[in-house]
């Protein structure tokens, strides 16, 4: 089919030098699949990078400590995602003999792989011909084919798993998938993608019909909760801190954080400032680092954070000194107010 022949043509002649379009090693593609969910590539590649140096093969990750990967995972976000990472590599290293499943419905059964990376996976390492469909494919399939179906909806996956089936070029699969998600992450981009420039500008319904900027649909909206967070950085007369472990589900998960205080609503500073003073009898001072405010924005939360620097008289029970805070794998918000904030 054309549109399939032009897509892999102009892949071809324009596609990233990407490390794992190098290889047919399933460890390498599954590492780089789970690491570009909800990651843009130029963020992922550096850990992607860091990851196969630390642990070559999949029992190198096996036996790592889950501390390990959180810590070396820090900042990329999504942290269930590195969880099911460890838990996965463990059952494949441990019940499976450190071989990958080698065909979609079988990898579909691995915890964290859904559709889509089942689909990439069982391309690109072993050939088959399953079509991936993520959000860079439904944007060009929906501007291309004119698909008006709400790609948020129960149906919309059906859909288009369908129609990338019947484009699918069935004796180079995995040169299809790769192009088709490359054409939609460089050429066919979500805004003011360079239309004029495009080798299907000629038989494109969003371009003809001037629907670029509408297409693909997509009518749910996600809530945002607001949380405020007050962290509360103690320091003791040993000059050491403490930190707890996020062991309730939800974000962060396993990470390690400052003793917190969360509000519902912004409350005074002075509330807040009460509240701190009655849970250590020993507290010499407590300062409020205006200067480290931040709004940290996740997909579903915005978290308003402040921060607190406790003096104590005292030495803390389970204090730990900076050195051995920095080993800790902490959400990144967290990562960066330790650096500028050395005790």
């Amino acid at each position: 089919m054309i549109f399939s022949k032009t897509l892999i043509t102009w892949y071809l002649e324009n596609k990233r030098d990407l490390p794992w379009r190098n290889t047919t090693n399933p460890y390498a593609i599954w590492l780089s699949e789970i690491m570009l969910q909800q990651t843009r590539v130029a963020q992922g590649l550096p850990y992607f990078l860091s990851f196969l140096e630390t642990f070559p093969t999949i029992f190198d990750l096996a036996n790592a400590e889950e501390e390990q990967v959180l810590k070396l995972w820090q900042g990329l976000g999504y942290y269930s995602r590195a969880r099911n990472l460890h838990q996965t590599a463990k059952h494949i290293a441990f019940e499976l003999n450190g071989i990958f499943p080698d065909n979609y419905k079988s990898l579909l059964q691995l915890k964290g792989v859904g559709d889509y990376t089942a689909a990439a996976i069982a391309s690109f390492s072993y050939n088959e011909v399953v079509p991936v469909v993520d959000g860079n494919v439904y944007r060009v399939l929906s501007r291309y084919f004119g698909i008006e179906t709400d790609i948020a909806s129960s149906t919309a996956k059906k859909e288009f798993t369908n129609l990338a089936s019947e484009l699918i070029d069935k004796n180079q699969p995995a040169l299809f998938n790769q192009a088709i998600m490359e054409f939609g992450a460089l050429q066919c981009s979500p805004k003011k993608p360079d239309c004029d420039k495009c080798p299907l500008n000629h038989s494109c319904f969003a371009l003809a019909k001037n629907r670029i900027d509408e297409l693909p649909l997509k009518s749910k909206k996600t809530k945002i909760k607001d949380r405020h967070l007050h962290y509360l950085l103690y320091i003791d007369t040993a000059n050491k801190t403490i930190v707890q472990k996020r062991t309730e589900k939800g974000i962060w998960h396993n990470l390690y954080e400052f003793p917190v205080i969360e509000t519902t609503n912004k409350e005074p500073d002075e509330k807040i400032f009460d509240q701190i003073s009655k849970l250590n009898n020993s507290i010499s001072t407590i300062t409020n680092l205006k200067s480290e405010d931040i709004l940290h924005k996740l997909s579903h939360q915005h978290l308003h954070i402040t921060f607190w620097k406790i003096i104590l008289n005292a030495k803390l029970k389970e204090g730990i000194s900076y050195t051995e805070l920095l080993q800790l794998p902490v959400p990144i918000v967290l990562h960066n107010f330790i650096e500028r904030n050395s005790f």
